[in-house]
């Protein structure tokens, strides 16, 4: 869950810099339930993989984090080794590596791994901290003022439910289609500091917010925001985390992408006084449920207009509206590509269905699609 920044960040510049959080599940190979041998696949990993992995709240999960970057070509170079790497020791550890969003069998084993802050997760929280595992793709963007920062995810509130819908990869739970893209966001509601991020009128006011929080007992501390995008509270960036973690490397770069020309042209609009549409809470958590539901294959809802509309359509008219900033980074003509194979192929939750259908919703043939789709370069 922690960004560590090793080169520069940017903010006023032309180009702002990317970093990518990616969570995994450790998979048998056999049974699809969830392997508790983090700390084994951890533990083998070296050299720059392992500085860049990081422990995760279960025993079955990985977290590897990507290196600052501003050229999405070396961003994905960088996701394929890290892929790679921890594949490889997970294969070692006797499991296989998988890029969903939630656990897709059965989580056996759900203790947390023996950190104080761990633990104090579990005390707090109770059962909610124990639920089945779930995977993230967290894409940061480099913006050094705060202040702007917290007005970037005011304005992103009418976007994010068009990023979850577009990374929409845990339709599975149990071992069974839930009718839900997103299985993950479902299971996420359950926690008192993860949904959409409020409208702030200032970092006072935001820090204000939080400091309640904490002494409300929802968070134990400022890092335990988990809203669907924030100020870092560690690092100068702007932190999207909306997504399920992409099954394929060039669905993750595409999201970074998308992110990273949402956040400069909706920086744009707030240096030039262009204030953030207001909307009850209300109705983006609306939206948020229907991205969850219907990802890309039925409809999002337009809460610029209050209305649902094909969520193609939607994503259309988001990428009409950062193509200026696409196009300043050199990043307009792979974001294109990428969007034709994603609407031929689908999202990840379209591709597990299609080999539930192909197969008779063969459980396995999925997570074997799922594993391979993991590591392909």
């Amino acid at each position: 869950m922690t960004y560590r920044p090793t080169l520069a960040t940017a903010s006023d510049t032309a180009t702002l810099t990317l970093g990518v959080e990616e969570e995994y599940l450790l998979l048998d190979p056999d049974t699809g339930e969830s392997l508790p041998v983090a700390d084994r696949v951890l533990a083998a990993l070296s050299g720059s993989a392992r500085d860049q992995s990081r422990q995760e709240f279960r025993h079955s999960m990985v977290e590897m984090v990507t290196p600052v970057t501003a050229d999405l070509a070396e961003l994905r170079a960088h996701l394929v080794a890290l892929r790679r790497s921890v594949g490889d020791a997970a294969e070692a550890a006797g499991a296989r590596l998988v890029a969903v969003g939630a656990t897709p069998v059965h989580e056996p084993h759900r203790t947390v791994p023996d950190k104080p802050r761990y633990h104090a997760m579990s005390r707090r929280f109770g059962p909610v901290a124990h639920d089945p595992a779930v995977c993230g793709c967290h894409v940061h963007v480099g913006m050094a003022d705060r202040e702007l920062a917290i007005q970037v995810c005011n304005h992103l509130r009418p976007w994010l439910p068009v990023v979850q819908a577009i990374t929409a990869n845990s339709p599975l739970h149990d071992g069974r289609d839930t009718g839900h893209a997103s299985w993950r966001s479902m299971q996420l509601e359950r926690w008192p500091s993860i949904g959409p991020t409020p409208h702030f009128e200032s970092v006072a006011d935001y820090d204000a917010t939080v400091a309640e929080l904490i002494n409300a007992g929802i968070m134990l501390d400022a890092a335990m925001v988990y809203w669907y995008a924030r100020p870092s509270a560690a690092y100068p960036t702007v932190e999207v985390r909306v997504g399920d973690v992409c099954p394929a490397v060039d669905d993750a770069v595409l999201v970074a992408g998308l992110v990273r020309a949402l956040v400069a042209t909706l920086a744009d609009d707030a240096r030039a006084g262009v204030p953030a549409r207001r909307i009850r809470d209300c109705l983006v958590s609306a939206a948020h449920w229907r991205a969850a539901h219907d990802g890309l294959e039925g409809d999002l809802i337009d809460l610029r207009a209050g209305i649902a509309r094909p969520a193609w359509d939607m994503v259309g008219e988001l990428v009409d509206t950062v193509t200026p900033a696409l196009a300043r980074h050199g990043d307009l003509d792979y974001v294109r590509d990428q969007l034709l194979r994603l609407r031929r192929d689908g999202n990840g939750a379209t591709r597990q269905r299609r080999v539930m259908a192909r197969t008779g919703d063969d459980v396995r043939a999925v997570l074997d699609h799922l594993a391979t789709e993991t590591r392909a370069g």
